[in-house]
Formats: C-alpha cells, structure tokens, sequence
C-alpha cells in the first residue's frame, strides 16, 4: 500500500509538472517514414495532459498549414507550430523556401538533417539507427552549410538574414558540430537571436567543449527524450542527461521529445519518463519547468 501511495504521488507530481509543457520536436504523421500517431492524436495527446505548445517536425514538408488548419477544427488549449527542413525536398538550403515558410507562420528553420553530409557519411556509424522512410526515397544529395572554401555559403547568409528578420529559431539540423559553431558565429552577427542545437551528442557529435562553445554563442542546447528513455533505439543513461545539463545549465537546456516513430513510445509518455528521471535525479522542479516548459516557449515567443 506504501508503495502505491508513493506511486501516486510520484505521477502526480510529474502530471503537475508537465501542464504547460512545449514540444518543440513532435515527429507525428502523415510522413514518409512509419508513424505511431498523427499529428491530430499528437494533439488530443498533448491538450490531455495541459500541454501549452506542440511544434510538429517533418524532414520533408513544411508542417505549418497543418498547424493553422487542425487549431481551427480541433479547438484546445494547445498552440501548433511547425517549421521547414533544409532538406532536399525542399532545395537544399533554399533561401525561397525559408522566406515562403516565415511569411506563413513557421516558428523554425532546420538546417539539413538527413541530407546533411555529415549525417550521410554517418550512414555506418552514429546515423545507423536513424528512422528510415518506409519506401525507397530517392538517394540523398549530401549538403553544407559551407561553400568550397570551407566558409559559411552565400545560401546559408541569406538563410540566416531572412531567419533574422522573422525572429523564429535557427535550429542546426544534422550539421557536424564544427560547422554549426561556424554557422552560429555567422547568423549572430546577421541578428539571429534564437538557436537550437539539435541532439548535440548524437550525429552532431559535439564534445563538451564545443556544446559550452555553443551555449557561449547564445545557442540552446535540445536533448531528445527519445535518447533516454526506455522503448526506444537509442539508449543513453540518465547521468549522461544530468552531465549534460550541468554543461549547458538548465538556463540553456530543453528537453523535446523526437518521438513519433514507430516502436517508440508516444511523445507524452516519454515526457513523463523524462520528468520521472529528473525528479529521481534530485532536479528541482523549477529547473524541470525550465527545460520543459519555459526555454521553449520563449523560443517561440510565447509570453
């Protein structure tokens, strides 16, 4: 009965700390690769549990005029946002298509993921256990951030200029941790004031020394969930997160799901085993909301 009671009160508290919570790394469906839910379900999932925001990621499509249209039929108290991946499918590092994605809402801007050339030259290492699309896509064209003189391109400048304008989130994508200090360098000289370093310990390989780099840089540091809890691929330990979040402060750490992907927990789930381990690792509860909660929604401008 002792243990019960204690059961209780543990999901209690982690169902209290997770009302307000943001997600700004939701990967539900329709996509090319297999889904658990889609993002109508990522949303009834996420108003249940008093979510304030969900951010819907695609590594092929701009999720933006999803997000306008189900907050319309589906009303909550969830706030939808999207953003566009500098993919292939969208150009490359397309400056077209980021000034179409900012002038329609969308609140981020992925540098390459799966087309990066870093993560392709990863296709036997790290990236291994990265998602495949369920049919045969065609063979990616490998992308940089740099020209052929190894410094920031001129596509990239533009990108980073229109992502200024707009002030929505510059987020690094799959580009190796080298590149992106550059990158970051570059886009806070041309005004960008929100950046996001996306799993920097996995296909980006950052040191400790060039995540504290970043975070110098003003970046923030967004560790997916998906890389610590149970059910899933990927399986770092919880001092590893308590490792990481010393480094970069919970002043500069979120915690975003990456879950969507079938076999996987549901992306609510696996915030409460996250907030779970938090607790369990002595995190006061207002550091928790930081990087659950707080970080993210200034991101996004939510005030």
């Amino acid at each position: 009965m002792m243990s019960e009671t204690l059961t209780e009160s543990r999901d209690a508290e982690v169902a209290e700390l997770l009302k307000g919570a943001v997600d700004l790394h939701c990967h539900s469906g329709p996509a090319a690769m297999p889904r658990i839910l889609d993002h109508h379900e990522a949303l009834l999932d996420a108003a249940a549990a008093g979510f304030r925001a969900l951010l819907y990621k695609d590594h092929f499509y701009l999720g933006t005029p999803h997000c306008v249209i189900l907050e319309k039929l589906v009303p909550t108290n969830v706030k939808l946002f999207s953003g566009i991946a500098l993919n292939n499918a969208s150009g490359g590092i397309n400056p077209h298509a980021v000034d179409h994605a900012a002038k329609i809402g969308a609140k981020i801007v992925w540098l390459p993921t799966l087309s990066a050339k870093n993560h392709i030259d990863q296709a036997e290492g790290a990236a291994k256990s990265f998602p495949k699309t369920a049919k045969k896509m065609l063979d990616p064209i490998p992308l940089s951030a740099l020209d052929a003189n190894g410094k920031v391109s001129d596509a990239t400048k533009q990108v980073l200029d229109i992502i200024a304008e707009a002030d929505i989130i510059l987020a690094g994508g799959h580009l190796p941790a080298s590149e992106l200090i550059m990158v970051f360098e570059e886009a806070g000289r041309r005004g960008v004031t929100k950046m996001l370093v996306n799993h920097p310990t996995y296909v980006v390989n950052c040191t400790d020394e060039d995540m504290k780099a970043l975070v110098e840089l003003g970046a923030y540091l967004e560790h997916s969930i998906c890389m610590f809890i149970e059910g899933t691929a990927l399986h770092f330990t919880p001092q590893d997160l308590a490792r990481y979040v010393e480094i970069a402060t919970p002043d500069r750490t979120v915690l975003s799901s990456d879950l969507g992907l079938r076999g996987s927990p549901r992306p609510i789930e696996g915030f409460r085993q996250i907030v779970a381990m938090l607790l369990d690792l002595q995190i006061p509860p207002s550091d928790i909301r930081k990087m659950i909660s707080a970080n993210a929604a200034g991101l996004l401008n939510l005030h």
